[in-house]
């Protein structure tokens, strides 16, 4: 049986929550290998909506074993938050299992966030404010706090002493702020250990034999492509790999244990935060994807960028991530469009680019070179067959697909769990 992995294509909220949730019972074991509570899966099961951020969405589904792998920064308090947030709606959280070597967010790493954030001024990133990229830079620095540190209050003190001789030196000298007590995070932190205990373990071997055993495991990363802190758009990404790579170093697997690179994306093209966005709208059809689309944060709330879709970045996460197959998603927004522009090269000063420009400053500057594709207006919700859709609409799938680097295998038609065309075995 195959181990897969499931990453976005563009920058975030593509719907692999629903991805992950198409392959449901096939599934032994989903894996978070990167990222923390930054992000937000969305996943629709009848008329529940349930919104997962630092928890493998694989959680839904019965029978699976849920995993946080070692490239993951956990924040504990949102951890229970959440675990119990879907206790009380009946789900089963008992198979969640916590790698020992993944690194903790603490309250020092959400203060640094928000203060340096606002420092930066003009300049900012665009973070959610929630510590994750103070806590992978301690992880970078070795000073950071790992799960199984919590098991062994000398260790866990002196750790914890260390981060912060420096960190209050900046608290309260640069940013004008109360220095944070030792105490004060020892404490929060241990509140936690007898409820963890039972969920941390070596993840790595646990994932390691169930692959000897012939089950499935699903590598489901955090963020996408656009946003990996080598690949993506530098400065303007998350602090962790959120490329097909990221799952071998975030769960602790080898790479020739990897069967399947399946890559989420969406019909048009979303962001949010700071950065550049070749396809990005400002008119009434940025409008329309918006609103037709329900775009807004998972996690933050915010409303996204949107623009359209965008082929050069398609090409570049198959390349990148080695896709075997895409789902496309959100296709049902488009309906009522006449014309669908694509873009399928970029004009930076005068030179065409049929790919991802290397140098940030071209690609900031990058105007898209569009194509135009017949839109529908039928109600393509109901389809369940590829035959099922609209002539065109049948014609712009095959369109990006032959432009995108990689076969299209399954097609998201709405927000339901069972509202998806298939046209390849995501696993065979």
């Amino acid at each position: 049986m195959p181990a897969a992995v499931l990453i976005g294509a563009q920058w975030g909220d593509e719907g692999k929550g629903k991805a992950t949730d198409l392959l449901g019972s096939r599934l032994d074991y989903v894996v978070k290998f990167n990222g923390g509570n930054n992000a937000g899966h969305t996943v629709v099961i009848g008329d529940e909506k349930y919104a997962l951020h630092l928890l493998p969405s694989g959680i839904l589904t019965p029978g699976v074993t849920p995993v946080i792998g070692n490239g993951v920064v956990v924040d504990v308090e949102v951890l229970f938050e959440e675990l119990e947030g879907l206790e009380a709606r009946g789900v089963d959280v008992s198979k969640l299992r916590i790698s020992a070597n993944a690194h903790l967010i603490t309250q020092y790493h959400r203060t640094l966030d928000k203060v340096t954030e606002r420092f930066l001024g003009k300049r900012q990133i665009g973070t959610t404010g929630r510590g994750i990229g103070p806590a992978y830079a301690d992880k970078i620095n070795r000073v950071g706090i790992r799960m199984q540190d919590l098991f062994d209050e000398n260790i866990l003190r002196q750790k914890v002493e260390g981060a912060l001789d420096q960190k209050n030196h900046l608290l309260v000298k640069i940013y004008n702020r109360r220095a944070i007590s030792v105490d004060e995070i020892v404490d929060e932190m241990l509140a936690y250990v007898d409820r963890l205990r039972p969920m941390v373990t070596d993840t790595a071997l646990l994932l390691h034999q169930a692959l000897e055993r012939n089950e499935t495991v699903l590598f489901e990363g955090g963020q996408a492509t656009m946003l990996d802190v080598d690949h993506g758009t530098y400065p303007f990404v998350t602090s962790s790999n959120a490329t097909s790579g990221g799952a071998i170093t975030g769960s602790g697997i080898a790479p020739n244990k990897i069967d399947r690179v399946i890559a989420v994306i969406k019909a048009y093209t979303t962001r949010v935060g700071a950065g550049p966005f070749p396809t990005e709208l400002f008119d009434e059809w940025g409008d329309f994807l918006t609103e037709q689309g329900h775009e807004f944060g998972t996690t933050t709330g915010r409303k996204r960028r949107t623009g359209w879709y965008d082929a050069p970045i398609a090409r570049y996460s198959a390349r990148i991530n080695g896709v075997t197959d895409f789902v496309l998603t959100k296709l049902d927004v488009l309906t009522g469009i006449e014309r669908i522009p694509v873009a399928v090269a970029y004009d930076v000063d005068g030179q065409r680019f049929d790919e991802v420009p290397v140098s940030q400053s071209d690609f900031h500057h990058a105007k898209p070179i569009y194509e135009e594709f017949p839109g529908w207006t039928e109600d393509i919700s109901g389809a369940r067959e590829f035959s099922d859709l609209p002539a065109n609409a049948q014609s712009y799938v095959r369109e990006l697909e032959a432009m995108s680097g990689s076969r299209i295998s399954a097609i998201g038609v709405g927000p339901g769990r069972d509202e998806i065309v298939t046209l390849h075995d995501l696993l065979g």
